[in-house]
């Protein structure tokens, strides 16, 4: 999807290319404010197998989001059914669940950039009708996250523990996880501007 906002630019969604974009991720998931990505040991080369198991699965999608060609998120969409949270909760038809990591700022900060930007993943999110509802399992000591999510209007329904899952492919410990849902909007949020849709 891509969508362009008059007066500030081109928000584009893309599939993570995980050979082309893996040394962008791999920066992002290094640093310190991305403990909670479990990634921060993590070589260049982990980060692509990472992606490129993503990449096979049906189920699991990872999208780079960009402003004007600049890499500014990393989003996620899973199916709760076929993930761990489905231990956690009585999943719906029309769940969809979410991850986001924004990239680390860098220059002068844009004027809007925070609101363009939820507006935009509020109607990627949502995009196919059949979307009813977003889940989110942030770690429950990940603060930032979890003021993000209550500005995207996420609501919170407590804390869940996401059991340990030990795969071939992937290996996520036991995480103590905040739960929280967002129903899709009676009306999607308007772009700040016209839009254009690709």
């Amino acid at each position: 999807m891509t969508e362009t906002v008059e007066g500030f630019g081109t928000v584009r969604f893309a599939p993570v290319d995980p050979v082309a974009d893996s040394a962008v991720l791999h920066s992002w998931v290094v640093e310190e404010r991305a403990q909670f990505w479990g990634m921060n040991d993590a070589s260049r080369e982990l980060v692509q197998e990472i992606y490129e198991d993503v990449d096979r699965r049906e189920t699991h999608h990872a999208f780079m989001v960009r402003l004007d060609d600049e890499p500014v998120a990393l989003f996620q969409t899973y199916e709760p059914a076929e993930d761990r949270v489905s231990d956690c909760y009585a999943v719906r038809e029309g769940d969809i669940g979410v991850h986001l990591m924004l990239a680390p700022i860098t220059g002068r900060p844009r004027p809007g950039f925070s609101r363009t930007l939820i507006g935009s993943l509020i109607r990627f999110t949502f995009r196919d009708p059949a979307v009813l509802r977003a889940v989110a399992e942030p770690d429950a000591s990940n603060a930032k996250a979890l003021a993000l999510l209550n500005r995207l209007g996420f609501v919170r329904q407590g804390e869940i523990t996401l059991p340990e899952l030990d795969l071939p492919e992937v290996y996520l410990p036991e995480k103590r996880a905040v739960l929280a849902f967002l129903d899709r909007p009676a009306v999607l949020p308007s772009p700040l501007a016209p839009v254009r849709h690709a």
